[in-house]
């Protein structure tokens, strides 16, 4: 799954005027690779890639072509109607009033219709800032797969969502138990293997921070947390959660990036023509050992849905 957006810098504060999208004439750099690989990934596209050729044209060759899946990205502040306060904790569409958060999606959804001739199903709110009003609004717009969830992440700092106990199984939530969430695959990796978590939350706490724990502990590979990304992650890396994960029973797993990463600059993961490369090349090492030596199978977000929803262990996945 592809967080497809504007660029911007992500040191500075949110800014409405931040929405140009030029990465996006650099999206076959990722495609490619898919292609490669057979894989049909799936696009989550918020306002300023929907609403402006540049940012969706690309896309909508993938999607008539039958390369690709099309999602929904909401960033709350690029999009209209424009009535809150720009701040981080509106960043997180979930901490909006529910009719503001619904507008905002609706016409981030109106625009894609609009613009590319098809109806989303899948939806990841930019920050994975979900909400308690957000399953209920994607019951109503009738979305089947969210990808909003940061399996074992934090985001409570500033205002946003906390799933620190929260695992990368996919699970069946919303108002009448029919949304699937489909976890960003995260967890543990190093030598304490099942006493992972409780060391790093251990080293995590404010009374140990100027000890650096955290960088030390994932250094030594004593514990390491690790999502399932090109982003701050090598190859061996990845190979090595996606083992672990594997041999305690996961068999769902979503490997994620930012659009803006495949241009040298745009996110603080790809800074030079150097991890540009580094980039590419862990994408094609972990989708080799995932395709050849883990004999893994490339499915959209709708067809893990479909596959779940459907199968006679549907009522499994509903436990959380």
């Amino acid at each position: 799954m592809i967080d497809t957006e504007e660029e911007f810098d992500w040191t500075k504060n949110f800014d409405r005027r931040n929405t140009s999208v030029t990465a996006m004439q650099y999206i076959y750099r990722a495609q490619d690779i898919f292609n490669d690989f057979g894989i049909k990934p799936v696009y989550v596209i918020d306002y300023p890639i929907a609403s402006q050729p540049q940012g969706f044209e690309p896309l909508s060759n993938y999607w008539q072509d039958g390369r690709c899946e099309i999602g929904v990205h909401l960033h709350p502040w690029v999009t209209p109607p424009f009535s809150e306060e720009v701040s981080a904790l509106n960043s997180y569409a979930g901490n909006l009033p529910p009719e503001l958060e619904r507008q905002k999606l609706l016409s981030l959804v109106d625009c894609i219709e609009g613009n590319m001739g098809l109806r989303p199903r899948v939806y990841k709110a930019g920050r994975y800032g979900i909400g308690s009003n957000t399953s209920r609004i994607l019951n109503e717009l009738g979305f089947s797969v969210d990808l909003s969830v940061s399996a074992h992440m934090d985001h409570s700092g500033d205002g946003g969502p906390d799933f620190g106990k929260l695992d990368a199984r996919p699970f069946l939530f919303g108002p009448v138990n029919d949304l699937l969430e489909l976890p960003h695959t995260a967890g543990y990796a190093g030598f304490f293997n099942q006493a992972s978590k409780k060391w790093h939350d251990w080293a995590v706490n404010p009374k140990r921070k100027k000890w650096h724990l955290v960088g030390a502990f994932a250094r030594l590979n004593i514990v390491n947390k690790v999502r399932l990304s090109p982003e701050g992650h090598p190859a061996w890396e990845l190979i090595a959660l996606t083992r672990k994960l594997y041999k305690h029973g996961l068999r769902v797993f979503s490997f994620a990036f930012h659009s803006p990463s495949v241009v040298p600059g745009c996110t603080p993961y790809v800074r030079t023509e150097q991890e540009l490369q580094a980039f590419i090349k862990t994408c094609r090492r972990y989708f080799e050992f995932f395709f050849d030596e883990l004999n893994g199978m490339s499915m959209t977000a709708t067809d893990v849905y479909d596959a779940l929803t459907t199968s006679p262990s549907r009522k499994e996945s509903q436990a959380v």
